[in-house]
């Protein structure tokens, strides 16, 4: 299924979405609730929206939706870096045998179509096209052979990094959680409607006409598999917990012979075939405090 949590002239609800037509499984499973959190956690409840989506109901445009969070509050978003070899290289680092691992708290993400903010105190704000995975069955200690039996579904994620920020710690903790730099989503779909793992799929970034990444998830060092197998070693993963797989080569620190840094005005695009757009207007935060205090 295609799934995608917002608002359409009454309250946020969770849609399933068919084409450029979405039917409101919250008004028709009052169990689903207004995001994606009740679904993940129980298989039985997806099988009722599957079988409201097939009677239909409540028909909305999918244009009509204004997108929130997949997922309102996730429990823990771990992001894995370094997981594109061309990518290692542009940034300088040797390649790793265990992936960097870190966190994003819920402030520093924002729905697709929110605005993400360049920080007042730096201008370094950067791209990072990823998948994003959705966890479902949670569990410790999970085997790579069970691992995707895990998954709930996939989106997309802009992993907005304020590199100056990011350098000031061996921990990148402040780089990558500066408040809406973070953007998730619209579309969530689940494992089935795409290859096993999410293997080999188009990933790619632009500013209008510009292409700024261009990969395929096949090249990630630690597959879906891998990546679960590794982070459910050390924690309890729970249904409605997020990871990000990490970027491909072409984010804007390392452009040569200038670095490309997003700039308030434009609109950056994170696209992963067969799962959707995630696009993100750039405002500059000195633009919006002054615009709170009109």
């Amino acid at each position: 299924m295609r799934f995608i949590v917002g608002t359409a002239g009454g309250p946020q609800s969770v849609f399933g979405v068919e084409g450029s037509k979405a039917v409101n499984l919250s008004a028709a499973v009052g169990a689903i609730g207004s995001d994606l959190s009740a679904l993940a956690a129980d298989p039985a409840l997806l099988a009722r929206a599957r079988d409201a989506m097939a009677a239909g109901g409540e028909i909305v445009e999918v244009s009509s939706i204004t997108p929130a969070l997949p997922i309102t509050a996730p429990g823990t978003f771990i992001c894995l870096g370094l997981n594109y070899v061309e990518h290692i290289k542009e940034g300088g680092y040797e390649i790793p045998d265990y992936p960097a691992l870190f966190m994003r708290g819920r402030n520093s993400l924002m729905a697709a179509g929110a605005p993400m903010v360049r920080p007042a105190c730096s201008e370094r704000l950067d791209y990072e096209a990823e998948l994003l995975l959705i966890i479902g069955k949670g569990g410790r200690h999970i085997s790579r052979e069970n691992a995707l039996d895990h998954v709930f579904g996939y989106t997309v994620f802009n992993d907005g990094s304020v590199r100056d920020y990011q350098r000031k710690t061996h921990q990148w903790t402040p780089g990558k959680n500066f408040d809406s730099t973070g953007a998730v989503g619209p579309f969530v779909v689940t494992p089935d409607e795409l290859p096993e793992g999410a293997k080999g799929l188009k990933i790619e970034s632009r500013v209008g006409d510009e292409i700024l990444q261009s990969s395929n998830t096949a090249n990630m060092i630690w597959s879906v598999a891998d990546t679960i197998a590794i982070i459910s070693e050390y924690t309890t993963l729970e249904p409605g917990d997020h990871i990000a797989l990490g970027t491909p080569p072409g984010v804007g620190h390392a452009k040569k012979p200038n670095p490309r840094w997003l700039r308030p005005g434009e609109t950056v695009e994170i696209e992963i075939e067969g799962i959707g757009v995630c696009a993100s207007p750039v405002i500059d935060e000195v633009a919006l405090s002054n615009e709170a205090a009109e």
